[in-house]
Order: structure tokens, then C-alpha cells, then sequence
């Protein structure tokens, strides 16, 4: 059973930088893709940052500059380093990783909160 595992999220002031994490039951480098979606609400889902499994980053027009997601192969875990967020950046954190068409598996989710 592959499961994910997000910690990190929190509430920040304007400004400010939080740091996510998500673990994974299996070596990340098993997936396709990995990646970060976030859902403020009232929103869908929408993409934050992905990295595939030769290690390519790709990023949201909305992140560019101030987010940067990586990996740490060995101890299975992604992350998320978010720097200059702002208000707007307020939403639930998902992690989201691709082995297939058909295997795509999240996690449950971390809210992070930016007070302006």
C-alpha cells in the first residue's frame, strides 16, 4: 500500500517561509512524478510544483522565485520550500505521486495559513 504523508504546514505571517514534507512509503524515486497541488477553498485543485523521477522541477507561474520543491531519495521524502508567501497562498497542501496512468496516489493533506 503506498501511502503519503504530509507534515509542515502551519500559520505564517506575510512574508514569512514554511518548509513542507511528505513521506512516502516508497523510495520517491519510484514515481513518474511527484509533486504539490494546493486547494484554498471555494477553489480546485490546482498544480504548485512537480519533479519527476530524473529530476526535472517544474513550476506554477504563481510559485516561480519563491517556491522550490526537492527530494531526498534516501529517506523518501519531498519537499516544499515556500519563501515570500503571501496571503493568497493560504490553502490546503497536497501530495500527489504518479507511478502510472492509473496509479496516482495523494496524501491527506497540511494546511498552511498566511495572515497578511
Amino acid at each position: 500500500q503506498v501511502q503519503l504523508v504530509e507534515t509542515g504546514g502551519g500559520l505564517v505571517q506575510s512574508g514569512g517561509s514554511l518548509r513542507l514534507s511528505c513521506g512516502a512509503s516508497i523510495r520517491i524515486t519510484s514515481f513518474n512524478h511527484v509533486g504539490w497541488y494546493r486547494q484554498a477553498p471555494g477553489k480546485e485543485r490546482e498544480l504548485v510544483a512537480t519533479i519527476d523521477a530524473d529530476g526535472r522541477s517544474d513550476y506554477a507561474d504563481f510559485v516561480k522565485g519563491r517556491f522550490t520543491i526537492s527530494r531526498d531519495s534516501a529517506q523518501r521524502t519531498l519537499y516544499l520550500h515556500m519563501n515570500s508567501l503571501k496571503p493568497e497562498d493560504t490553502a490546503v497542501y497536497y501530495c500527489n505521486g504518479r507511478r502510472s496512468v492509473t496509479e496516482l496516489y495523494w496524501g491527506q493533506g497540511t494546511q498552511v495559513t498566511v495572515s497578511s
